[in-house]
């Protein structure tokens, strides 16, 4: 038999942690010395502890550890657990890939500040666009809120536009407004240029009205990665004593399959300062 101390060293685990599985009865001690209150364990005993080490690791209850390994568990429940916990691991790391691309951008920003943008910024009018279009709403203007909203959005509308028989004349439209609720939430707007009669229906056919005077430069890449490249406009604009007067308009001018090659035309709607 091993001491308590010998069985965490060879478990690689602390002995707090197995007082502790001794205390609720996931893993009891194969022996208790009646005199001295030691714990002891046998190497058998590695077996149970390495599955309670996993499925805790996988982010189960020590509850639904203990049900597990004590088999009050089907396989089918089992099984049923561990695709979900699956499911939630994948959510969980495509979460995090998608934050690490935002700090990503961020750091650009950072690093682009005090620097004008070498992308040109070319100031010209913009005339009515007829789009159709599918609208819902973000939480806020994030990207993070924004990115989930927006590309569902035009999955559900080239799918209704084909099911509508509409071929799109012209690149995609995407713009924003405050949503009515407020609470900064946004009006998340997912167009594209068609020629066909206005409707209200599954979508929207619409005239979006024409703009003044904008303050445009081009991204390329991944909307996901934009940030910078709207902080350079916004300088730009501040710079050259303009003022925006709303949200910008994005033109998906190349929309290749891969994402990283994807060129796309902001258009802020500004005025002299």
């Amino acid at each position: 038999m091993f001491t308590i101390g010998d069985f965490a060293r060879h478990g690689r685990v602390s002995v707090r942690m197995l007082r502790h599985y001794d205390a609720t009865g996931l893993l009891r001690p194969a022996h208790v010395d009646p005199a001295s209150s030691y714990r002891y364990y046998t190497a058998t005993q590695l077996a149970r502890l390495n599955r309670i080490i996993a499925l805790k690791d996988l982010g189960f209850t020590l509850q639904q550890v203990q049900d597990i390994v004590d088999e009050k568990v089907s396989i089918e429940e089992l099984r049923g657990m561990l695709r979900l916990r699956r499911a939630e691991l994948e959510t969980a790391m495509a979460a995090a890939g998608a934050r690490l691309i935002q700090v990503e951008a961020r750091l650009r920003a950072i690093e682009s500040e005090g620097h004008m943008p070498t992308n040109d910024v070319v100031i010209k009018s913009v005339p009515a666009v007829r789009v159709a279009e599918l609208t819902a709403t973000a939480a806020s203007f994030e990207p993070e809120d924004i990115g989930p909203v927006i590309g569902p959005l035009y999955d559900e509308l080239f799918r209704c536009l084909g099911l509508a028989g509409i071929t799109p004349t012209g690149p995609g439209v995407a713009y924003y407004e405050d949503a009515p609720e407020g609470e900064g939430r946004i009006s998340v707007h997912a167009g594209v240029q068609v020629s066909a009669p206005l409707q209200d229906g599954t979508f929207r056919i619409l005239d979006l009205p024409s703009l003044d005077q904008t303050a445009t430069i081009v991204h390329r890449g991944s909307m996901d990665t934009v940030l910078p490249t709207a902080q350079a406009l916004a300088r730009w604009i501040d710079a050259n004593d303009y003022q925006s007067t709303g949200y910008p308009r994005e033109i998906n001018l190349e929309c290749p399959e891969n994402r990283d090659d994807w060129v796309t035309e902001l258009q802020a709607p500004v005025t002299r300062a």
